[in-house]
């Protein structure tokens, strides 16, 4: 068990810099995104079990902790989608794109572009915990 955790440890502190941050956050981002898909699937197949406990899992959604873990996933989601152009620029265009000068920008171009789509998705997800309602059914319809 201790070299389990030593081994993790050394994965998660390795001294790779921005390549190595830009491969564990991917890797997160997709596991996070596939474990979702799993618990959605669940959700689905509840309906045809029953309708309370199909109500009693929306309930869970809706909760503060879900939303902590609903705003984890909506980081996870932007940040696997933008870190995969970067992956695709630099496998398609590896002359122009894959010195480490340029792995460095592009890594810190992806982190910037995430935490712009990122913040005002989490305010909104979050917003409801704290008893604001924020106006965005004018620009849906709802």
């Amino acid at each position: 068990m201790a070299s389990a955790v030593a081994s993790i440890w050394q994965g998660i502190t390795y001294r790779g810099k921005d390549g190595h941050y830009a491969w564990l956050l991917h890797r997160a981002g997709g596991l996070g995104i596939v474990l979702f898909l799993f618990l959605h699937i669940l959700d689905i197949f509840l309906v045809g079990v029953g309708e309370e406990i199909f109500e009693f899992f929306l309930f869970i959604y809706h909760s503060a902790p879900a939303k902590v873990f609903v705003m984890a996933l909506l980081f996870g989601v932007f940040f696997h989608a933008f870190n995969g152009v970067r992956i695709i620029l630099v496998d398609f265009w590896p002359d122009r794109f894959s010195n480490l000068k340029m792995q460095r920008t592009l890594f810190r171009l992806v982190i910037l572009v995430t935490l712009i789509f990122f913040i005002p998705t989490a305010i909104i997800t979050v917003a409801p915990i704290f008893g604001v309602e924020l106006a965005l059914s004018q620009f849906f319809g709802g």
